[in-house]
């Protein structure tokens, strides 16, 4: 398969959206998510801010040509630290557990070097998987996590 990541344009803003509502589905298993009367999940807070801050970052994943899913990254300044965060992944269900998420985690981590700060909701157990094993991989074993606030966070730098 042949994998393109790249930050998308702002012409690519409305794909971005548009697949936003297969990753809110996904994402409804383990939060209140509900359709509006429109039949669609509602918008993405701030999704406009990524093509405006410059501390956000959006992604597009491509694979064969087609797009395949996204990725939201953004720098958080905080007083006493600075680090990077996902915000948002999602790469969709017929292209996962062929390390197409992997790959893509590890090309984030590669584009914005420093401190990381990646966290998973409790009840989102396939994403604590998912993360601690690219990290653990990516950081040779060298990350701390911690839980609070019914999430896991896993800290690092890359």
């Amino acid at each position: 398969m042949d994998v393109i990541i790249r930050k998308a344009s702002l012409a690519e803003k409305e794909i971005v959206k548009n697949l936003m509502q297969y990753y809110f589905y996904d994402f409804s298993e383990f939060v209140e998510a509900h359709l509006e009367e429109d039949g669609r999940f509602g918008e993405y807070p701030n999704l406009d801010h990524y093509w405006i801050e410059q501390t956000k970052f959006p992604y597009l994943v491509e694979i064969d040509g087609r797009y395949a899913g996204f990725s939201l990254v953004r720098l958080i300044e905080e007083e006493e630290k600075g680090y990077y965060s996902i915000a948002e992944f999602f790469i969709m269900k017929k292209y996962r557990r062929f390390g197409i998420g992997k790959q893509v985690a590890t090309e984030m981590f590669h584009l914005h070097r420093g401190n990381w700060e990646v966290f998973q909701l409790e009840k989102n157990q396939p994403a604590q998987h998912f993360w601690r094993n690219v990290i653990d991989k990516y950081t040779k074993g060298k990350y701390t996590e911690r839980y609070e606030n019914g999430r896991y966070t896993q800290v690092f730098s890359s």
